[in-house]
């Protein structure tokens, strides 16, 4: 069950303790139930009223409660953008090996792998792009990220993910944000892959409109925020807080569930989104939209107009435009783009970029379609045509100038190293008699 909303002010509490929301304030002397009062703030105290991030959780123990941490062995998860030389070409990934269970389990947190990034979480300001393959269930232990917020992009496989707030069922085709500080678990059914796009210092909101106006893109009532469900369950053997902190990770060990908030009411939340609800903008005339107009997410910096990052998919609809070369306009962009494809084939690569793979444009690299693409488009007839039917691709794009690490440009050893070949047989069509 889930509540609908973006940034909604919300409020919850598990009906099997009817009455455990206290009335009236937050923090009374004595809670319903005997539970204790915990905020968990996602801002500044005095923030202005709009960007403020609070929730107030009502639980049986507080969070405090556990062992010192120590630190825990991160595998490919680094925010070290310095490891390898800077890698100016254009960057395709073959799809993601996940692991075979019985030879080598591993759950959301080992399968961690960072791709790319930039920044620095100890000053708040900066991405990483993470891909996450994993084939067993989070068990007796969970996450939590004070560096910044996870949006998760599943491509394979469903995630039921267990948060301090309730339960989430995420499957392909639909993402979550598990914001700063919530502490989450995942099961999954099998092999499991999928894309993460962090960010420090900034929160993910809905994309102004402009002269759109009041209606279109992702609408706000259909992100949804999970119930309150808990656990009041004891774990002899240990359960295992795993903070992600400064890029490394540290665990700490207590003898209970976390799961244990009995209620909480407030607008920070985790939330999820069906990328089928998105309402589409499209050229309807001529000439080709810049692909801003499929922003679903942004997470803003404090210059106006420029993204930290912006999360932006290209989903199935009408191509009409007339006079017009339909897929995307070869491109040098002062952003940095990075693209998955969580199902079909995409329209401007339809051989080399698969499902559970990406591609890399940095800051001022030229990209655009391949030969194949360019030279079909150019001599289709132009009537109404569904474009990506089937298909779901996606572009993390950051103001940031993105460094690949090297699982990504070596361990990982999916790289294709002969990404470059799609443009060699473009030819040139010029007529100095062209009339």
């Amino acid at each position: 069950q889930y509540m609908s909303g973006f940034g909604n002010e919300h409020v919850s509490e598990d009906p099997r303790c009817p009455g455990a929301l206290p009335e009236g304030q937050n923090n009374p002397q004595v809670c319903p139930y005997g539970l204790y009062a915990e905020q968990l703030s996602g801002s500044a105290f005095t923030c202005p009223r709009p960007t403020n991030k609070r929730s107030w959780l009502y639980r049986i123990l507080p969070s405090v409660c556990h062992k010192p941490f120590k630190p825990l062995e991160e595998g490919h998860l680094t925010h070290d953008w310095d490891e390898i030389e800077p890698d100016p070409n254009q960057l395709r990934w073959k799809p993601f090996e996940i692991p075979k269970a019985p030879q080598n389990k591993m759950d959301f947190v080992s399968g961690l792998h960072t791709l790319c990034g930039a920044g620095e979480p100890r000053g708040r300001n900066g991405i990483a792009v993470h891909i996450f393959v994993c084939n067993t269930s989070m068990i007796d232990r969970c996450l939590y990220n004070s560096d910044g917020d996870f949006l998760i992009v599943p491509q394979q496989g469903k995630l039921l993910i267990t948060t301090e707030f309730g339960k989430m069922l995420v499957e392909p085709n639909e993402i979550c944000v598990i914001q700063q500080g919530m502490r989450f678990s995942v099961e999954v059914f099998g092999e499991t892959r999928g894309y993460i796009l962090e960010v420090y210092g900034a929160h993910f909101e809905l994309p102004d409109l402009g002269p759109i106006g009041a209606n279109g893109l992702a609408n706000p009532r259909d992100f949804l925020v999970p119930v309150a469900w808990y656990e009041d369950r004891q774990v002899p053997g240990g359960y295992t807080v795993i903070s992600k902190y400064q890029g490394k990770l540290f665990a700490a060990q207590q003898d209970h569930s976390p799961y244990n908030v009995v209620a909480w009411h407030g607008n920070y939340t985790p939330y999820k989104y069906h990328l089928e609800k998105f309402m589409v903008i499209n050229a309807v005339a001529f000439d080709h939209a810049d692909p801003s107009i499929f922003t679903v997410l942004t997470a803003k910096t404090t210059r106006a107009g420029v993204a930290l990052a912006d999360f932006v998919i290209f989903p199935p609809r009408w191509g009409v435009a007339n006079n017009t070369f339909r897929p995307p306009y070869y491109h040098r962009n002062c952003m940095s783009e990075f693209m998955g494809l969580i199902k079909g084939h995409y329209e401007a690569k339809e051989e080399g970029f698969q499902p559970g793979g990406g591609s890399l444009h940095s800051m001022m690299t030229p990209h655009g379609p391949d030969a194949d693409c360019f030279e079909k488009a150019s001599k289709a007839k132009l009537e109404p045509e569904r474009v990506a039917d089937g298909t779901m691709a996606f572009m993390f794009e950051s103001s940031l100038s993105l460094a690949v690490t090297k699982w990504g440009l070596q361990t990982s050893n999916r790289l294709d190293k002969n990404y470059y070949k799609c443009w060699e047989p473009l030819k040139s069509h010029f007529n100095p008699k062209y009339k």
